[in-house]
């Protein structure tokens, strides 16, 4: 008897449509010992990857389908049977999706006939098989025959079994399956509210009728079907049909065009010497020996070409004048270092470049990220690859957008009918940053007003659980791009992102990864495009800095660093790499290397960071675990911060081969499967013992690399980020003009705001200047005496098109008074009166409420007598009745304009009301333990999940900044105090220890600022 084999399962990756994950699904067919299954979801293979891989793990065939959305609104199942019939149908929904807005997908059944070769139709109706039968023929089509116990389906059945005995085609029969097991029926229950945009008090017969839709039995499915069991038979005929497998979709990387002289591996090996000669001068030996270990694995695994065409996008980006930087785990490629994609050199790191290329890859290439300066620059070279490879030949990689915590609650609430209101303290009572939870579900519920005596509390926990983690909407990779050198629609479905002249593949990064496929980043880095507009600006002012010449061990970069004195510096600007920089001292390069690592939840989940900063103070013993781990981990003091680390740790204990550490790496990597990672584990754990290490040393080095899952980070990484902080920390130190000029104009980026950041360069002796409308143009500009004079840009209302109105008839002409600028520039009133109000009309009058007045009076542009009339001079105009804005006033107006004033803090005004509050300058004077009391405009507050539910806030005043750590009872007694008050007030206990201040509070209260606005808080990111 031929085994029943389910032909129709549609995933949770058909957006709505399903309530399964495929590897659910894949799963539940291994329970059933089913020997096949097909995944046919909506408009694509969204879950194909992750079905197939693992459905092949658990012994199951995966057979690749889809449903398609047809013209008139009927979808059509069609399963792939060949290579061809799967290049057919990528082709064919690529086709309907890009002629379609972002989310929409039509197939016309004309197209059919030149798509259908390789393919099986599933007739579900006679209309639709007579528009199949003349494309597909008989022999590729099957009638699909479903029961679900529903009242009148025999009718239907029969009318399809009259059908198939009249054209002679076989019967199909498939349970349509839309969730793996019985229990996953509510999920969908949901998916289809959404979908239709109404509740299931409301939703009726949108809703299925009953719960059959699950993937059933071939028991099960042969006693419904027991009167045709043609039906039954037939899924296993038809199954043996289809060949095709994701194994091998013919995926290849473009060809590199090389002078005629030349192959693709002696013009890479031309390339890399020539760069080793520049980058080295004469090249030394142990050079030499390295790049031909390179090359050789290379040219073996036949991946010259992409070292070429990264080399030739970065060559590109150089003559555009875009800065940019290699990093990632290419920076352990001494080829990709003298090619110049990396600035880092491995060897004199001692970097592992197993890490970045081995042998024993089976579906995993090098993957180079490349670093661009974020915004239009990075936009023009992601273009550029467009533009090189065609429109189907070049996309960017998906993001799959999964349910969390506060969207799956809204939306089964939704669902549930449950009040607006009590979704919203629900919301609100959600765990903010990383942290999971202070309060469990239930807890959450009853604060929140839904009690578990509430009828629909039972149900609204267990959709929230259910709906957790599943697919919610295909978005794109921040700059993931893959390039084919046959037409890339031939191997994955590509469709519109939201982004205009921007198209995306259907799968994420590591589904492409996993087959093979090829990705580039082109990552947008908002430090890159500071760096490179102070390097500008210093030219400009005459004081070039060249960055690839900078000092390398700058007393000044290094003392600020020390001194935690580091607002705007990448990567180590934020409270808790503050915390740390005191602590861990940074006197050279490879230190800051360290420090960009430490703060990093693998580190710390792992018990590491602390152990370091101890070895360090020599406060403890350095250990390494095992005498053979010296060489591995001496540069950091024995305790294992890098993954790289991690991969020589298991090579040298357990004799991993390269293969094998990559096994670890991707393990280490994977953010989809704990099973993955905890088979590697027990594969690591099995040859230490093999080995015959003791059972300490097995549990130590097996914790240590376990804690690292999901968080590793890699050495190259750490390297790479390191060049860009000590370049920004040294541009603050000597160039702090051009520098913070720069932050103010690529906002928002980094920890703190404007504001903050305006604070921070006064402190440092840099000026600030106003906004004028007779001197400001859009950006930030350096004026005489390394002066900031603000641009437009920081001003709220004042919209682009404004500016650039008002720039363009300043160059025309001067603008000679008020009511000229008015006639001229055109501006609405809000833009008009913001002007006025943070003082940039000053220029035309008095004061700013002089301005405020003359910019409320009406100019009719239309009236001959007005437009004729000449401009009054200033000094003879009336000045306003008017009286001038008070200090304070003048602040409050700059922060509902700006968010920002270059005039005192708000603090400054506030402080002679205040008693006993210590002021950020003063608490290093205060003695650890003491009680104190400090007070200031909230800025920061930061909620990690390294720190078992702990808050941290800074608060900003006229001298600095101050830190107060906040225990999670506190917290949540205090939660709409601590995450609404823009002011605060805070009293506890000093802690000073190894030069790190901050207060343990102990009572939290809001503190009256006069509506002072204040600066903006960087919130739980």
């Amino acid at each position: 008897m031929t085994e029943y084999v389910e032909l129709h399962c549609r995933s949770a990756f058909s957006f709505l449509r399903g309530a399964s994950t495929p590897e659910q699904i894949a799963e539940r067919a291994a329970q059933l010992q089913m020997p096949a299954v097909a995944l046919c979801d909506r408009d694509g293979f969204y879950g194909a990857p992750r079905f197939f891989s693992r459905a092949r793990e658990l012994g199951v065939r995966p057979i690749v389908g889809a449903e398609m959305t047809m013209e008139d609104g009927a979808v059509l199942p069609v399963l792939v049977e060949s290579r061809a019939g799967y290049r057919h149908l990528c082709q064919l929904l690529t086709r309907a999706h890009l002629r379609n807005e972002k989310g929409k997908c039509s197939v016309r059944w004309a197209e059919l006939p030149e798509f259908s070769e390789g393919l099986i139709a599933l007739a579900a109706s006679e209309p639709a098989l007579a528009k199949l039968r003349e494309t597909f023929g008989c022999e590729n089509i099957f009638i699909e025959i479903q029961r679900h116990c529903l009242r009148g389906e025999e009718k239907t059945v029969r009318s399809l079994v009259e059908l198939g005995e009249r054209f002679h085609l076989p019967l199909l029969a498939t349970n349509g399956v839309r969730y793996s097991a019985e229990n996953e029926r509510p999920n969908l229950d949901v998916f289809t509210c959404l979908r239709h945009q109404t509740h299931l008090d409301a939703a009726g017969k949108l809703l299925e009728a009953n719960g059959e839709r699950y993937l059933k039995s071939g028991t099960q499915m042969r006693e419904l079907f027991r009167d045709l069991p043609e039906a039954i038979e037939n899924t296993g005929r038809l199954a043996a049909r289809l060949e095709f497998t994701l194994e091998n979709l013919g995926y290849e990387f473009p060809l590199f065009p090389v002078p005629p002289e030349h192959t693709v591996d002696s013009y890479l090996r031309e390339q890399a010497y020539a760069g080793a000669r520049r980058r080295y001068g004469e090249v030394p030996g142990k050079v030499r020996a390295q790049l031909e270990t390179e090359l050789a694995l290379i040219a073996k695994l036949k991946v010259g070409g992409y070292f070429l065409i990264v080399w030739d996008m970065v060559q590109f980006c150089r003559e555009q004048n875009i800065m940019a930087q290699g990093r990632g785990s290419a920076a352990n490629s001494t080829v990709c270092f003298c090619l110049g994609i990396t600035a880092v050199d491995p060897l004199k790191f001692n970097t592992l470049f197993e890490r970045f290329l081995t042998e024993g890859r089976k579906t995993s290439w090098p993957d180079i990220d490349i670093d661009l300066p974020s915004g239009d620059r990075r936009e023009r070279v992601i273009q550029e690859v467009y533009h090189r490879y065609g429109e189907h030949g070049a996309a960017m990689t998906a993001n799959v957008i999964t349910w969390r915590g506060r969207s799956a609650a809204r939306e089964a609430g939704k669902a549930l009918n449950l009040a607006p209101d009590i979704l919203n303290r629900f919301s609100n009572l959600y765990a903010n940053g990383d942290f999971p939870h202070t309060l469990d579900l239930q807890a959450q519920m009853e604060k929140a007003g839904l009690p578990q005596s509430h009828p629909r509390a039972a149900a609204f926990a267990a959709l929230c659980r259910a709906m957790h983690g599943l697919p919610r909407h295909l978005g794109q990779h921040s700059g993931g791009m893959i390039i084919s050198q046959g037409k890339l629609d031939r191997i994955v479905p590509l469709e519109n992102a939201a982004m205009p002249n921007r198209v995306v593949v259907q799968w994420d990064k590591d589904d492409c990864e996993d087959l093979g496929i090829i990705k580039v980043d082109f990552l947008g880095l908002g430090m890159m495009s500071v760096l490179q507009d102070t390097v500008e600006l210093t030219r400009k002012h005459g004081r070039a800095v060249d960055l690839a010449k900078l000092p390398q061990d700058d007393a000044r970069a290094f003392e600020m660093m020390q001194g935690a004195d580091t607002i705007g510096v990448f990567q180590i600007e934020s409270r808790a790499q503050m915390a740390t920089l005191p602590r861990l001292k940074p006197k050279n390069f490879y230190d800051l290397v360290i420090e960009v690592a430490i703060i990093r939840p693998g580190p710390i989940q792992g018990h590491l960071m602390h152990p370091y900063l101890a070895r360090r103070a020599g406060r403890e013993k350095i250990d390494f675990y095992h005498a053979d781990l010296k060489p591995v981990l001496e540069r950091t003091l024995g305790v294992p911060l890098f993954q790289e680390q991690m991969l020589q740790m298991a090579m040298i204990m357990a004799d991993f081969t390269g293969a094998e550490a990559e096994e670890l790496r991707r393990a280490l990597s994977f953010h989809r499967s704990q099973d993955r990672m905890k088979r590697v584990i027990k594969k690591l754990r099995l040859a230490m013992e093999r080995k015959g290490h003791s059972q300490k040393i097995v549990d130590d080095v097996t914790r240590t690399v376990s804690s690292f899952a999901l968080y590793g980070f890699p050495e190259s990484h750490a390297i790479s980020f390191a060049h860009l902080a000590y370049a920004s920390a040294y541009l603050k130190a000597h160039r702090a003009p051009e520098f913070f000029a720069s932050l103010l104009n690529n906002q928002p980026m980094g920890f703190y705001s404007p504001a903050t950041l305006i604070k921070d360069g006064q402190r440092h002796g840099v000026q600030f200047r106003p906004v004028c409308a007779v001197k400001s143009d859009w950006e930030c500009t350096i004026e005489d005496a390394d002066a900031i004079r603000l641009g437009l840009c920081v001003v709220n209302v004042l919209s682009n098109r404004g500016a650039m109105k008002l720039l363009a008839e300043r160059t025309r002409a001067a603008f000679d008074s008020l009511d000229d600028f008015k006639r001229r520039v055109r501006l609405n009133k809000d833009e008009l009166r913001t002007l006025a109000e943070i003082g940039a009309l000053n220029c035309f009058a008095g004061h700013r409420r002089d301005a405020l007045w003359e910019a409320e009076k009406e100019i009719h542009t239309d009236d001959l007598f007005e437009r004729q009339k000449p401009a009054e001079p200033s000094a003879e105009r009336p000045r306003s009745p008017l009286a001038p804005m008070d200090y304070a006033e003048r602040i409050q107006a700059d922060f509902v304009g700006m968010n920002l004033t270059t005039g005192k803090h708000p603090m400054a005004l506030l402080r002679p009301r205040l008693r006993d509050v210590w002021r950020a300058v003063d608490l290093p004077s205060a003695q650890h333990g003491s009680r104190v009391r400090i007070a200031g405009n909230v800025i920061c507050r930061q909620r990690p999940g390294t720190a078992k539910g702990f808050v941290f806030v800074s608060l900003e005043d006229e001298t600095g900044i101050s830190n107060a750590v906040v225990a999670p009872p506190m917290f949540e007694a205090n939660r709409l105090v601590i995450t609404e008050e823009s002011f605060l007030i805070i009293e506890g206990r000093l802690q000073h220890v190894d030069n790190v201040i901050h207060i343990k509070a102990e009572k939290i209260e809001r503190l009256d600022h006069d509506s002072f606005v204040g600066a903006q808080s960087y919130d739980f990111r």
